[in-house]
């Protein structure tokens, strides 16, 4: 019997390519054959006497995952994999006997096979939040297909499932919940995703059966016949409305389903619905050529059927928003039971099943209101990508699987994820190549900057390894602390995911800036005590200079973009402009130039000083400020203190230039050219004998270097040296390139001038 898509159509591809290839290149069906007894005879002696842990007898089970592959059409390859798997549980050296016995593929199969049960038990044992179990159910899932490049890895373990359900009901034993649990949120979705539609439907009944028996018993009751009578209906209703569509001349492919018990329990609970309100438990699909077709079927079933009113929709006219196409009817059949009918052209059909509205895609997507995990992204669309790529072409790959998977057709697309486990069995999703700081990051911000060390699968594991998927990370966490600035050093690859990367920079940047507050505090606390306004609350004297709080202040401040004279001029009283007598009574004879060779433009020989704020030199552009009692402050152009005394006293600035003409005439008659201070900062990783070799490149230079002050804000082994120079230059044409070789020393992140 034909079944509904994506359910034997891609099963059957499946199953049937197992079934025409074995697991060596060009081996005959005997020689499979022989295999496979081989393999029993293997396994018998090491599995009797053995139970698994749900108490099933070993040799037994291996006996029924063989069946349930058998029953589907799977290769005696595939059935000797079986009990080489569960052999493998009482082996040594699993690996290595199985190879030699059996050759390679096998061992990878039995080795990749028994890596998916391990995973299983560690999802079971989780102790996970309530809130987040769908998060880590995803996970799982993903994780199994990423484990899983070879499918006939999760075609084992997803038999082995059904296997173990199959026993605790035949026995009309008590299944455990977090086994019947898995198999419903793990392994069905993961069978449909595949399109392995026929384990799918038998893992959610057997799993909907043990969870909730009597929701169970209460569907199984209302429906009017045991699934073998339905199917021969849909059969029946199938054939003939193959023969009336063929009879209209229209080239139609009409499948038919019968929709299984947890399928009409879950629609009846997530749209709220009575028995007798879920009309698709007998459902029809035509596939037909062209679009025209598609309404001329639908007539035709309209002839052959009556159509319950208000029971049509057309998804070819209005698509739905994932672009998904079709015509839905439900009609009566002569006996009055409903059907449901879906029409739709073959492209309309090759969307719906690999596009956004592809079978599981839609259907998981959808349930999330009724406990489902929503099906979309990144990672679906590669899962949807791997069907086309794949599992429609099996029959290929499966005998040239290792020139496929080199070339990325097998499990293409998730080379770039790992999933590893915290010590809770927690499942944590990371970029491949993820180290164990990126693990912890990932688990949590504060775990990320107190690492200082890693357990892997209980061994010590350095902290620039790389993981690898299935291990379990435990972190040794200091109780305070922050991150080291070597892992910042891509060349010791501590960090390798963006988010990790950002956080430690993160860190280290809300350090500095505590430190450049605690600076400028400390300064405009000593200023105001100077000042003798300490009674002056901290918030006012912020509001007042335009600063949201006291910490922007303090913070502009340990900057050094404001200069502490702001704040003074804040403080006191407004200076009047100086009358033409007190700036002539301020003169001096023009032979003395105090400020290096300065020269007020129009007004000969004024009293002035070089600012502190912004110490220019020459050719720096700049300006006078004709300030009380202090003559002319000279400062740069772009300093943002000169800036704001321009804005608040425009009267008392006075334009100025240097007096290049005056210190030409001075070394010409044997006198030392000018040297004017300027200001250098330097951001470094703090070492032994940093400070040395900077001031070594300013001798070099035959740059006097004046005063030094230095902060390093420490954390652990490293720390960050913050280093302001005063150099005496006679101007500052030849500092870049001096900076430039202060940058190349070892160490040195930054060299600037202030």
């Amino acid at each position: 019997m034909k079944t509904h898509a994506p359910a034997e159509s891609e099963s059957t591809a499946i199953v049937q390519s197992l079934a025409l290839h074995g697991g060596a290149d060009d081996a005959t069906p005997e020689v499979e054959l022989a295999e496979l007894a081989r393999a029993r005879a293997f396994a018998e002696p090491l599995l009797n006497g053995h139970t698994l842990d749900t108490g099933e007898e070993a040799f037994t089970h291996a006996e029924g995952v063989a069946a349930i592959l058998r029953t589907m059409g799977a290769a005696p390859s595939m059935q000797a994999a079986a009990y080489l798997v569960y052999a493998g549980d009482f082996l040594n050296r699993p690996d290595e006997v199985v190879a030699k016995a059996f050759g390679a593929s096998y061992a990878g199969l039995v080795i990749n096979t028994r890596r998916l049960f391990a995973i299983g038990r560690a999802a079971r044992e989780a102790t996970v939040l309530h809130e987040r179990q769908a998060e880590q159910t995803e996970r799982v899932r993903k994780m199994l297909l990423a484990f899983s490049r070879d499918l006939r890895v999760v075609l084992l373990r997803l038999a082995s499932r059904l296997q173990t359900l199959r026993w605790f009901a035949a026995g009309k034993r008590e299944c455990p919940a977090p086994l019947a649990r898995e198999a419903l949120q793990v392994f069905a979705p993961l069978a449909n995703r595949l399109g392995i539609w026929q384990i799918k439907w038998e893992l959610e009944d057997l799993s909907f059966r043990f969870l909730q028996p009597e929701d169970y018993k209460r569907v199984a009751s209302l429906l009017d016949g045991k699934r073998i009578e339905r199917e021969r209906e849909v059969e029946a209703a199938r054939r003939r409305l193959a023969v009336a569509l063929a009879g209209q001349g229209l080239q139609a492919e009409v499948r038919g389903r019968s929709k299984h018990l947890y399928s009409i329990w879950k629609k009846m609970q997530a749209k709220g619905l009575d028995f007798d309100r879920v009309l698709d438990v007998r459902a029809l699909r035509v596939i037909v050529a062209t679009l025209p077709d598609c309404y001329a079927a639908l007539s035709r079933v309209h002839e052959l059927y009556r159509a319950l009113p208000g029971e049509f929709d057309d998804y070819i006219a209005r698509p739905k928003s994932n672009g998904y196409q079709s015509l839905h009817t439900v009609v009566q059949d002569g006996d009055g039971r409903a059907i449901e009918v879906q029409i739709r052209t073959r492209e309309m059909h090759e969307h719906a099943e690999h596009g956004v509205a592809a079978h599981w895609a839609y259907k998981e997507a959808g349930a999330r209101g009724a406990g489902g995990v929503s099906a979309e992204g990144e990672f679906e669309a590669r899962v949807a990508e791997a069907r086309k790529k794949v599992l429609h072409q099996l029959l290929a790959w499966e005998r040239d699987y290792s020139a496929h998977a080199a070339e990325g057709a097998a499990g293409a697309g998730f080379d770039d994820r790992i999933y590893v486990f915290t010590p809770q069995a927690t499942i944590v999703e990371l970029a491949a190549g993820a180290t164990p700081i990126d693990f912890a990051y990932s688990v949590h911000t504060e775990l990320g900057h107190r690492c200082r060390g890693a357990r892997v699968d209980g061994a010590m594991w350095p902290l620039n390894k790389p993981l690898a998927s299935g291990q379990t990370v435990e972190i040794t966490a200091a109780k305070d602390g922050g991150p080291s600035l070597d892992w910042l050093n891509p060349e010791q690859g501590y960090l390798q995911t963006p988010r990790a990367r950002a956080k430690v920079r993160a860190w280290f940047n809300a350090l500095a800036q505590q430190a450049t507050i605690a600076r400028g505090r400390d300064a405009v606390e000593k200023l105001l005590q100077r000042e003798g306004k300490t009674a002056l609350k901290l918030v006012d004297l912020s509001a007042q200079l335009g600063f949201r709080s006291a910490e922007a202040l303090f913070e502009v401040v340990g900057k050094d973009e404001l200069s502490l004279r702001s704040i003074e001029a804040l403080l006191r009283p407004a200076e009047p402009a100086p009358t033409p007598d007190e700036v002539i009574a301020r003169r001096r004879p023009r032979t003395e130039n105090p400020s290096g060779g300065v020269l007020v433009v129009g007004v000969d020989s004024l009293l002035t000083s070089l600012a502190r704020c912004c110490r220019p030199a020459p050719p720096d552009p700049i300006g006078g400020y004709v300030t009380r009692g202090r003559g002319v402050a000279i400062h740069r152009r772009d300093c943002s203190d000169f800036r704001e005394l321009q804005v608040r006293a425009p009267e008392r600035v006075i334009a100025v230039a240097w007096g290049g003409a005056g210190a030409a005439a001075r070394a010409g008659k044997g006198g030392a050219e000018p040297l004017y201070p300027v200001d250098v900062i330097v951001e470094a990783s703090d070492r032994q004998g940093l400070l040395r070799d900077i001031s070594e490149v300013f001798a070099k230079e035959k740059m006097n270097v004046s005063g030094v002050k230095t902060q390093t804000l420490r954390d652990g082994p490293g720390g960050v040296a913050w280093m302001t120079f005063t150099v005496d230059v006679t101007d500052v044409a030849a500092l870049p390139q001096v900076l430039a070789r202060v940058a190349q020393i070892g160490g040195v992140r930054a060299a600037r001038r202030k």
